[in-house]
């Protein structure tokens, strides 16, 4: 079954970028970074999301990266789903920080429980469809409107949404032009979607 090993963000600056990640998330191996001066306007297509327990975890880490230099997008607050917020990392990459849950159980530990790549497509259809053939298993579909694929062991799990719904689910317009700075990492080689998101093949992770 194909799964991601790693997303790599493309960016201007991968030292200032690799101290954002490390002061704000705390980010491991999952995610890479890469230099890269390829031009990029609006709304990249697509926004990471980490998974966290509870309301106290999405206030620190969202405090965690406005600190370190992020922008807010969207305000944390509650909503029918959960809590969450919206931050862009200095780089443009957008993060989005949520919890299923509305209370809290105890103090905030900074935890984070799962990394989620969104990839926002222009037809869920055939954008599911293809990646079914590259060999990924589909766990949850809602009609035209978003796809879940199985994680399995991998550090990072996939979805798709339609690119306007997630913009406005970023709270940005969805216009935007260029590349997507993003380049996936999976176990079964290369290829580009039919949205233009690149795949690359990635060396397997050793458990220690």
């Amino acid at each position: 079954m194909e799964t991601i090993e790693n997303v790599t963000l493309a960016v201007a600056d991968p030292e200032a970028a690799r101290r954002f990640y490390t002061t704000a998330f705390g980010l491991g191996p999952q995610i890479a970074l890469r230099a890269s001066d390829a031009a990029t306007t609006g709304f990249r297509g697509f926004t990471l999301s980490l998974t966290v327990s509870q309301p106290a975890d999405v206030d620190h880490l969202i405090a965690a990266a406005l600190a370190a230099g992020a922008t807010a997008l969207k305000s944390a607050a509650k909503s029918l789903w959960g809590y969450g917020g919206v931050v862009q990392a200095p780089d443009g990459t957008i993060w989005k920080v949520a919890t299923s849950a509305k209370r809290n159980t105890g103090p905030a530990t900074g935890r984070i429980e799962a990394v989620v790549l969104l990839l926002g497509v222009a037809d869920i259809v055939a954008s599911k469809r293809f990646y079914v053939e590259q060999g990924l298993a589909v766990a949850k579909s809602v009609s035209r409107m978003y796809v879940e694929f199985e994680a399995g062991s991998s550090p990072v799990k996939l979805g798709l949404y339609r690119r306007r719904a997630l913009a406005k689910d970023a709270g940005v317009p969805p216009e935007g032009t260029g590349s997507h700075r993003l380049v996936i990492g999976g176990r079964a080689g290369a290829f580009t979607d039919p949205d233009g998101f690149e795949w690359e093949t990635a060396a397997l992770r050793t458990e220690v």
